[in-house]
C-alpha cells in the first residue's frame, strides 16, 4: 500500500497543471500571507507556496490561469504568468534590476533633501516655526510632500489598498510613520499657536530620510537576494540556447525553444547536450558530474542515454531527441529545487503564525505609547517621536526574509553539492536526525555482482579458466553470469555442446571434447567431485560475503570463481565520517545474517538487521523509531519505497530513476556515500541559519520597540530619533540577507 501511495503521490505531482506567478510589491511576511490567501480561496487550487525571497508564487491546480493573476492584482499586488523557467528567470532579472535602479534613485532624492535639511538643523538652521519662517517652512513642507511622495508611492499606494481590504502590512508601518511625520510638521507650521512653543520642533527631514534609508536599505537586499540565487541560476546556464540540427540538407543551428522530439541532433567536443536523447551514432566521452557529481566523464557510444546540461569532453556524437524542453531531466531537477526553495518548514510556518497578528499589534503598541506619553508629560511632540518611531523600527522586514533566504541559499547550495532537497520542512527534520539506516545492495555497494576472485588448481591457467566458464554462461541473463561475462569481456568464448542447465545447481556443456560443470558446491558434490582443494580459499571468500562459483573439467576442480557486490570507493570513509558525527548506523538488507555481517564489519557497521524482505523493511524503522529515533532511510530507488516512506527523512540514490528522485525527501545525486553525510551536515547548517535570522529578527524587535516606545528613556534621557528607527530597520533586513548568503560558501567538513 505504502509503495502505491509514494507512486500515488508522485504521478499527482506530475499530472496536477503547476503555474509559476513573477509578483510585485510584496515587503513582508504580511504580504505574503494576503497573497497566499487570496491564490487558496480560489476555486481548484489545491495549493500555493508564495515566496518573498524571489517574489514569486507556485500554485498547483485546476483553474485558469488568469483567475490566479486577477486574484493577485485585486488585493494591491502585481502578478504575471510565467510560461518556463527561463521565460521566469529572464522576467525576474529584468524586474529586480528594474527595481534596483527605481530604489537607488529614490532613495538618492530622499536622502539628498533629507539630510539638507538635517544638517541644515545641525548647522545652526532654525528647525522650529517662528513668525519669520512660517511661509517659508511652508515651501518647505509642500517640498517634502512632493519628494515623500514621488520616492515612496509604492508604500502609501498599498497602504491604502491594505486600509481598504482591511489589512496591515510593513507599507502601513511605513505609511503611518512617515505620513505621520509629516503631517504633525505641517500642523505646526499652519497653526503655530496651537502648539506650546517648546513643542513646535518640525520633522520633515525625518519623513525624507526614513523613505531614503527604507529605499536604500530594500535595494541592498535586492542585490543580495540575486546572489542567494546564484546556485539555481547556474544550473540554467548548462543548457545551451541552441542546438545542431542534422537534416537531410545537411546541419543547421537552431534556437533551443524550436528543437522538436525525434530530430537528430550533432554533438562535438566542447558542446553541451541540449536536451535528452539516445545516441544513434558516433563515440565519445561526456563529462556527466553535473547530474551525478562523479568527475570521471563516462564512455558514451550507439544505444546509451545522453543528458541535457552535460558536457562532451571528446568526440562527436549523433543522437536523437526524446525529451526536450520542460521534460529533461536538468528542466525536472531545476522544477524540484524551485519547489524546495518556495515551500516552508516548520520553523518557517510558526514564524508566518506569530507575523500575521505583528503589525496590527505594532501600531496598538505605537498608539499606546504615544497616549501615555502624551498623558504624562503632557507633551504632543514625545508623544508623535514615540508613535512614529515604534511604527518605523518594527516593520517586520527582517521577520518575513528570516527562514526564505536561509532556504533559498541552503537547498542552492544542496544542488551544487549533489543534494536535490524536494521540501525544505524536510532539512529541518534532517539536522535533528540521531539513526542512518542504508540499505546495502546499490547503496552501500555498487548494486552490480563483480568476479572479485579467481583461483585456479591442477595447473589451468587463469585465462583459460575464465575463457570456460564465460563460455558455458553466454546468453544467459541472471546477475551472477553477467558478472563472469563481464570479467571476460577480453576473451574470445567458445560455443559450447550439449549444453544443459541444472535448476537450482548451475550449467554444464562440452568444450574441446571435455565434459565442463559449472556451478555451486552442491553441484560438485552431486558428481562426486572432490572440493577439498578448495576448502582454505571457499572459507576465506564465504566470510567476505561472497558467492563461490565451482568450475570443474571432467572430474576433477579447476577453478573456483568468488563474485560479490563490491563497496562504492568511498562507502568506508563516509561510514567513518558518519560515526565521528555521533549518528547510530544500522544496515538494513534482506541477503542472509553471515553475509551481510561480512559486509558490515568490513564497511565498520556495528548493527546489522538482515533477511528482511522488501515489503517488511517499514517495519523495522517503525520499530527504531518506537525507541525514540530520528530516523533516516537511505535507499537506491523505489524497491525501498515502503521504508523511505516511513522514516522520518528519505535519501534517494539517484540510480536514474526520475520517480525516486520524485519520492524522496533528499535525493544524492553523486554516486557516494559521502553525500548523506555532506547532506546532514548542510540541513545543519540551513537549520542553525534559520535561527540565527528568527533570532536577529525577534530579538530585534523585542528590543527595538521598547527602546523606541521610550521605556528606557530614564536610563539614556532621550527618546529614540525615528530616523534612526528607519536606519535599524534597513540594517536588519541586510543583516538576515547577508547571513543567509553565508551558505553559499558553505564546505562540508571531512
Amino acid at each position: 500500500m505504502v509503495v502505491e501511495s509514494c507512486h500515488d503521490q508522485a504521478k499527482i505531482a506530475q499530472n496536477t497543471p503547476q503555474f509559476t506567478l513573477l509578483l510585485d510589491g510584496l515587503s513582508c511576511v504580511a504580504c505574503v500571507a494576503k497573497v497566499q490567501k487570496a491564490l487558496l480561496n480560489l476555486t481548484g487550487v489545491s495549493s500555493a507556496q508564495v515566496n518573498l525571497a524571489d517574489n514569486t508564487a507556485l500554485v498547483t491546480g485546476v483553474v485558469e490561469p488568469q483567475d490566479l493573476v486577477q486574484a493577485v492584482l485585486d488585493i494591491g499586488y502585481g502578478a504575471e504568468l510565467v510560461e518556463d523557467e527561463n521565460q521566469r528567470r529572464v522576467k525576474q532579472q529584468a524586474q529586480q534590476q528594474q527595481e534596483i535602479q527605481q530604489r537607488r534613485w529614490q532613495a538618492t532624492v530622499a536622502l539628498v533633501v533629507g539630510f539638507g535639511l538635517f544638517f541644515w538643523g545641525i548647522f545652526g538652521g532654525q528647525m522650529q516655526v517662528t513668525a519669520d519662517n512660517q511661509l517659508n517652512w511652508m515651501v518647505v513642507g509642500l517640498l517634502v510632500l512632493a519628494v515623500i511622495w514621488f520616492t515612496g508611492q509604492h508604500f502609501y499606494q498599498r497602504a491604502w489598498l491594505n486600509l481598504r481590504n482591511q489589512s496591515t502590512t510593513m507599507d502601513t508601518l511605513v505609511a503611518l510613520g512617515t505620513g505621520t511625520a509629516w503631517l504633525y510638521s505641517f500642523m505646526v507650521v499652519l497653526f503655530p499657536d496651537f502648539f506650546p512653543e517648546n513643542t513646535r520642533h518640525l520633522y520633515f527631514e525625518s519623513s525624507a530620510m526614513i523613505i531614503g534609508l527604507i529605499n536604500i536599505g530594500k535595494m541592498l537586499e535586492l542585490k543580495a537576494k540575486q546572489q542567494s540565487s546564484q546556485a539555481l541560476e547556474r544550473l540554467f546556464d548548462l543548457t545551451p540556447q541552441t542546438a545542431k540540427v542534422v537534416t537531410e540538407n545537411g546541419e543547421i543551428e537552431l534556437p533551443l525553444s524550436q528543437v522538436q522530439t525525434a530530430m537528430r541532433l550533432r554533438l562535438q567536443t566542447g558542446d553541451r547536450v541540449c536536451v535528452d536523447g539516445v545516441v544513434t551514432q558516433g563515440y565519445g566521452w561526456v563529462d556527466e558530474s553535473m547530474l551525478t557529481g562523479e568527475p570521471i566523464p563516462v564512455q558514451k557510444e550507439k544505444g546509451d542515454r545522453v543528458n541535457a546540461g552535460t558536457l562532451v569532453t571528446d568526440g562527436t556524437l549523433l543522437f536523437q531527441a526524446e525529451q526536450i524542453g520542460n521534460h529533461t531531466r536538468l528542466a525536472n531537477i531545476i522544477k524540484l529545487v524551485r519547489q524546495a526553495q518556495s515551500s516552508k518548514p516548520k520553523i518557517g510556518q510558526l514564524a508566518d503564525k506569530i507575523a500575521s497578528v505583528f503589525v496590527p499589534v505594532v501600531i496598538m503598541i505605537a498608539f499606546i505609547s504615544a497616549l501615555i506619553w502624551y498623558v504624562v508629560t503632557q507633551q504632543i511632540s514625545y508623544a508623535f517621536v514615540v508613535l512614529t518611531t515604534v511604527l518605523i523600527i518594527a516593520c517586520p522586514c527582517a521577520l518575513g526574509l528570516a527562514t526564505p533566504m536561509s532556504i533559498i541559499a541552503g537547498i542552492g547550495r544542496a544542488a551544487e553539492l549533489g543534494v536535490l532537497v524536494r521540501d525544505a520542512d524536510a532539512l529541518q527534520k534532517a539536522a535533528s536526525a540521531d539513526t542512518i539506516v542504508f540499505d546495502k545492495t546499490g547503496t552501500l555497494t555498487q548494486g552490480e555482482p563483480t568476479v572479485t576472485a579467481v583461483y585456479t588448481f591442477g595447473g589451468v591457467e587463469q585465462k583459460s579458466a575464465v575463457q570456460f566458464a564465460a563460455s558455458l554462461e553466454q546468453g544467459a541473463n541472471h546477475p551472477l553470469a553477467k558478472a563472469l561475462l563481464a570479467y571476460a569481456q577480453n576473451i574470445t568464448l567458445i560455443e559450447p555442446s550439449q549444453f544443459s542447465t541444472l535448476k537450482g545447481l548451475g550449467v554444464s556443456g562440452v568444450i574441446h571434447g571435455k565434459k565442463l560443470w559449472l556451478g555451486n558446491r552442491t553441484l560438485l558434490q552431486q558428481q562426486n567431485i572432490d572440493t577439498d582443494i578448495a576448502e582454505a580459499d571457499f572459507l576465506t571468500e564465504s566470510e567476505k560475503g561472497a558467492t563461490v562459483i565451482f568450475l570443474a573439467e571432467q572430474n576433477q576442480l579447476i577453478a573456483i570463481f568468488a563474485i560479490r557486490d563490491p563497496l562504492r570507493d568511498d562507502t568506508v570513509t563516509a561510514v567513518q565520517r558518519l560515526q565521528q558525527q555521533g549518528y547510530h548506523l544500522v544496515m538494513l538488507t534482506g541477503d542472509q545474517q553471515k553475509t551481510a555481517q561480512a559486509i558490515a564489519d568490513e564497511i565498520g557497521i556495528e548493527q546489522v538487521i538482515a533477511g528482511v524482505l522488501p515489503e517488511d523493511k517499514a517495519q523495522v524503522i517503525q520499530q527504531l523509531q518506537a525507541q525514540g529515533r530520528k530516523v533516516v532511510m537511505v535507499g537506491d530507488g523505489i524497491n525501498d519505497a515502503p521504508a523511505l516512506a516511513q522514516a522520518d527523512v528519505s535519501m534517494a540514490m539517484a540510480s536514474g530513476s526520475d520517480i525516486a528522485i520524485e519520492t524522496a525527501e533528499l535525493t544524492l545525486m553523486r554516486h557516494s556515500i559521502n553525500s548523506v553525510a555532506d547532506g546532514l551536515q548542510l540541513a545543519k547548517a540551513t537549520l542553525r541559519n534559520m535561527k540565527q535570522n528568527l533570532f536577529f529578527a525577534f530579538v530585534y524587535n523585542c528590543l527595538g520597540i521598547p527602546l523606541a516606545a521610550g521605556v528606557f528613556y530614564p536610563l539614556l534621557g532621550a527618546l529614540l530619533n525615528p530616523m534612526v528607527g528607519g536606519a535599524a530597520m534597513a540594517c536588519s533586513s541586510i543583516t538576515v540577507v547577508t547571513n543567509a548568503n553565508r551558505l553559499l560558501k558553505f564546505m562540508p567538513k571531512n
